[in-house]
């Protein structure tokens, strides 16, 4: 539970942040975040590594796919997303095109209120050639296939008090549009267990791409403007971040023995099976970043998997890891092994 939790957890802080700040400066914020970040990718990494470990295969190249294909995973789910947005405008309209056809329908039957399926937001996500290309490419029909979640969404959206307000209100435009769809995201479909819990039934990797998935939706819808639908870019910030991924695999991995030896020494008190293996990976991963990645403090690299450690390992294991640390971190300075480029990168 606690890590389904984070994807609340993150959309959470969210609600929050709204209802502190007026939407305009919520909005300001939501797009300052970039796509996947390092802490993700690191995250990705991590995952990889650990089921390199476990499977015991040692081709690299068939390790590295599946990386790149539980980020690509990423990307897709953050799609599927949006797909849900569009399928609960779907069923909005086949509620309404039930009611029309009653035999005794009433006149508000007869002439429902549209405002919600003609929602701006719904048509910039509509009108999206990247969107519907990697809808088309990627063969994704989940909802379809699962109509049962987005009838449970749409029954909460429909009781909710910012559906009734929304649809009361004679405001028409983009900018209220946008309110609604990311009220209706952040108070109803993100903290959906039952949705959530289906989703990390399909893939379990999912658990850990919650926040940032949440996050990228929110980000995405404010980029709809009028006449200017919804961009799928790529999920990488740029070229540099995608090879950081691979790398810091690769670099990971095949050093990995050399690693555990100047760990060993390090915890002589330690017998190396009592320390969690998600640690050692943690250590391994920062000790390549200390030597292979010159642009990158070494402060950075510390905080990064102290905090990562904090959210995937035992309660005691950052204040292990970060002993470990320091420790390597002094003999590799004294041996000359880290040499990182520009001021202050020690």
């Amino acid at each position: 539970m606690k890590l389904k939790l984070k994807g609340l957890n993150s959309i959470y802080c969210l609600f929050l942040l709204r209802e502190k700040l007026n939407f305009h400066i919520f909005i300001n914020v939501l797009v300052t975040i970039n796509m996947i970040n390092r802490r993700h990718i690191r995250i990705k990494v991590m995952q990889s590594v650990y089921a390199f470990f476990q499977s015991k295969n040692q081709d690299l190249t068939s390790e590295e796919k599946f990386l790149n294909s539980n980020i690509d995973k990423l990307q897709e789910l953050s799609v599927l997303m949006l797909n849900l947005l569009l399928e609960l405008k779907k069923e909005s309209s086949r509620i309404i095109d039930i009611s029309k056809k009653k035999h005794l329908a009433t006149s508000n039957e007869l002439n429902p209120n549209k405002k919600f399926i003609d929602n701006r937001v719904f048509l910039g996500i509509e009108n999206s050639k990247s969107y519907l290309a990697f809808m088309s490419v990627h063969k994704l029909d989940l909802w379809t296939l699962n109509n049962k979640y987005i009838k449970n969404i749409w029954k909460s959206i429909e009781e909710s008090s910012i559906y009734k307000d929304y649809m009361a209100s004679d405001i028409s435009n983009l900018k209220e549009d946008l309110a609604f769809v990311n009220a209706i995201y952040t108070d109803i479909v993100a903290t959906d267990e039952k949705l959530y819990d289906f989703l990390e039934d399909i893939n379990i990797g999912w658990v850990d791409d919650f926040p940032f998935v949440n996050t990228w939706v929110l980000k995405t819808l404010h980029s709809i403007k009028e006449n200017k639908p919804v961009k799928i870019d790529n999920l990488y910030k740029d070229e540099d971040d995608a090879k950081f991924a691979i790398q810091l695999f690769r670099k990971t991995v095949l050093n990995h023995q050399e690693f555990d030896k100047d760990i060993d020494e390090k915890t002589p008190n330690w017998d190396s099976e009592r320390i969690a293996e998600l640690d050692l990976i943690l250590i391994k991963m920062a000790l390549t970043e200390f030597i292979y990645f010159p642009s990158i403090p070494t402060k950075v690299s510390i905080n990064e998997y102290l905090e990562l450690a904090k959210d995937y390992s035992t309660n005691q294991s950052s204040v292990f890891i970060n002993g470990v640390l320091d420790k390597l971190l002094k003999e590799y300075q004294l041996q000359n092994k880290i040499n990182k480029v520009g001021r202050g990168l020690l």
